[in-house]
């Protein structure tokens, strides 16, 4: 069973594409700003005006976003898109991406050559712990806490990353736990897709991918 949000919305999305995303590159929690791609700028607006559309002339959501400067950057492009004040954005660091310890700014491609195959192509996670990082139950669990902080008075925007939207999504969808990874995990979206949660729904807004924008 779902998170209940007292009827309110949550439009979720990851930050747009990274210089870092460009050529496979870990950034994590790592104080290095990656800046977006002209790309990820182009997702960032692509976003907003689905966002727009959807909205229609319903009330600005809450902004909310990572404290990464990947996630702020995308937030400022969508903003602007709605017609809401950047300024007011609500940073948490409990929304940042996944730590991936030791292999942050470490290319998968030379991390693998290293210690054989770290991801799950399946599912598209991580098969093994970052050295010195986190694994999914830990993101879930910093997650949970974040969740039960809020009081859901309005919709909310957040903007985080590619590993946290989908524990986000997949504890506020109540879904089951996966054996392997330790946590509740959302099947992967393109970047540039948002998604809409309500009281356990989930909704696409856009589809990352080119299919559009859908209510």
């Amino acid at each position: 069973m779902g998170i209940s949000t007292n009827g309110r919305r949550l439009f979720i999305a990851r930050h747009g594409e990274t210089v870092f995303n460009k050529i496979a590159r870990m950034q994590g929690q790592a104080e290095l700003h990656t800046p977006l791609t002209w790309d990820g700028c182009v997702q960032a607006r692509a976003m907003g005006r689905a966002l727009a559309n959807y909205l229609g002339g319903d009330p600005t959501p809450q902004l909310w976003s990572s404290t990464a400067g990947r996630a702020l950057q995308t937030l400022a492009l969508v903003a602007e898109e709605i017609d809401a004040d950047w300024h007011q954005t609500m940073r948490d660091d409990r929304l940042l991406e996944i730590d991936v310890g030791l292999w942050s700014s470490r290319t998968y491609a030379d991390i693998s050559a290293e210690i054989g195959p770290i991801v799950d192509m399946e599912h598209k996670l991580f098969s093994v712990r970052p050295e010195g990082g986190e694994f999914y139950d830990d993101v879930a669990q910093r997650l949970r806490h974040w969740i039960a902080d809020q009081s859901f008075e309005q919709d909310m925007l957040i903007i985080c990353h590619g590993m946290t939207a989908r524990v986000l999504r997949g504890v506020l969808l109540g879904l089951e736990p996966m054996e392997r990874f330790g946590a509740p995990i959302a099947h992967s979206l393109a970047q540039g897709s948002m998604v809409m949660i309500r009281d356990g729904i989930e909704t696409l807004v856009i589809d990352g991918d080119g299919a559009g924008e859908r209510a």
